[in-house]
Formats: structure tokens, C-alpha cells, sequence
């Protein structure tokens, strides 16, 4: 007797396009995560300080909403940066319930340093493609956000 099944099939790993960005993205990401760690910051406290960076104070729910992490995890994010004196917490002029951020003098010192810090890293990773070619890979991540609607930004 024969049997009509098919032979069992299994795409390679480094046939997808999947394997190839979270292959690269963990190395970039830990390199990242090792440089911000030595100026005492994790990565997640890194997103939150460069968002509250471009504003003049933000509402506790902007940072959950962009962070994509949970009210208690914001918190808990709020407080160890309140901690290390590079973020104030204000009473809102429009809700006195409410909460507005903002980042201190430190904090606002310490963010180019922190970018910087991402620019070298990038470099080492993307440096050596032609600037056309990096121009055209951001735009290509960028269109598949767009598509599927990706918002959270990545703070692990």
C-alpha cells in the first residue's frame, strides 16, 4: 500500500525576511542596550526621556500610549527616572488630578549624549551601506508600519 501524503517540508530560517531582521536587530539592539546600560539607562527609560525630549510636558497616558506599555509599567519607568533626577513630575494647569512630565536640566543634558550614542551605534551596524541604500531600507520599514499599523514603539 502507498501512501499519498507529501513529504514533510520545512522553508530554511534564512529564507525569511523575518529571521534576517530579528537577526540583525538583536545585535544592533543589544549593542544599544550595553552602551545606554553603562550611562546607568535602560532602553525603554532611553525612548521615554528622547519622546519627553521634543515636548515641554507630556501626560503620564501620552508616554503609555507611545511606549505601548502598560500604566504600571509606565509608573514604575516615571519613578526610577524622578529617581535619578532626570525627570520632574508637575501637577497639570488644565486637571490638578493629572500628572505632567518633563524632563530636568539633567535630563535634557543627557539626551544628545544618549542619541549620540545612537548614531555611533548605527554607524558601526549601517555605516558602511552607500546613504541611497540605508534612505531605502528605513523607507521600506517605514512602509510596512504604515501598512500593518505598528505604533508601540520598541523599548526591549
Amino acid at each position: 500500500m502507498t501512501s499519498n501524503k507529501k513529504p514533510l517540508h520545512a522553508s530554511p530560517l534564512e529564507s525569511h525576511l523575518g529571521f534576517w531582521l530579528r537577526f540583525v536587530s538583536n545585535h544592533v539592539s543589544a549593542r544599544f542596550a550595553a552602551l545606554v546600560e553603562e550611562q546607568g539607562i535602560t532602553v525603554s527609560e532611553w525612548v521615554a526621556l528622547r519622546h519627553l525630549f521634543d515636548s515641554d510636558g507630556a501626560a503620564a497616558g501620552e508616554l503609555v500610549d507611545t511606549l505601548g506599555m502598560t500604566k504600571g509599567a509606565v509608573s514604575k519607568l516615571v519613578g526610577r527616572l524622578e529617581e535619578k533626577q532626570l525627570l520632574a513630575r508637575a501637577a497639570s494647569p488644565e486637571d490638578g488630578r493629572a500628572q505632567t512630565l518633563a524632563l530636568t536640566a539633567q535630563g535634557r543634558k543627557l539626551v544628545p549624549a544618549l542619541a549620540e550614542l545612537a548614531d555611533k551605534n548605527d554607524a558601526l551596524f549601517f555605516g558602511h551601506l552607500p546613504a541611497e541604500k540605508r534612505e531605502e531600507l528605513i523607507a521600506i520599514l517605514r512602509e510596512i508600519t504604515q501598512r500593518h499599523q505598528l505604533r508601540a514603539l520598541p523599548t526591549e
